[in-house]
């Protein structure tokens, strides 16, 4: 069982990359904090983070499940630092699991002030999803014959 695991986690990352690979994932999004983005406090809303994070796994689940998928769970999303109007938001993703119709992303974003070399990873959170059908039923992300 472990074994067939190993494989689809190995055949899921072939899939989900695309030649941009980093250290810290498969760069997925980069985009930049405008101030309709903001929380009542001038930072970057948290919500707009997380929909970008969505929007990063999804996309990598896409290519995997090579098809629709469905974001079922989020789990352990930290914020660490706040993201300013106009930080550079770097987003990327890294396939951690492929059960039978599950399918797992982390997602780390990194933020780097506009004027500055240095960025700082701002907060991170595995993504769970489930390849779909047409019908929108659970299928397997792999042909099982």
């Amino acid at each position: 069982m472990a074994e067939d695991t190993d494989d689809r986690l190995a055949l899921g990352k072939q899939r989900g990359s695309h030649g941009r690979q980093q250290d810290e994932g498969v760069l997925v999004i980069r985009t930049i904090a405008m101030p309709a983005d903001t929380n009542p406090a001038g930072d970057i809303f948290g919500g707009w983070l997380m929909s970008q994070m969505d929007l990063a796994a999804g996309n990598m689940a896409a290519r995997v499940a090579q098809g629709r998928a469905a974001t079922v769970s989020v789990e352990a999303m930290q914020f660490l630092q706040p993201v300013k109007v106009g930080d550079e938001v770097t987003l990327y993703a890294a396939l951690t699991h492929v059960g039978r119709t599950s399918i797992r992303v982390h997602v780390d974003v990194w933020a780097r002030p506009r004027q500055s070399q240095n960025g700082k990873k701002v907060t991170e959170a595995e993504f769970v999803f489930v390849a779909l059908d047409e019908n929108g039923a659970p299928r397997p992300v792999f042909d099982d014959g």
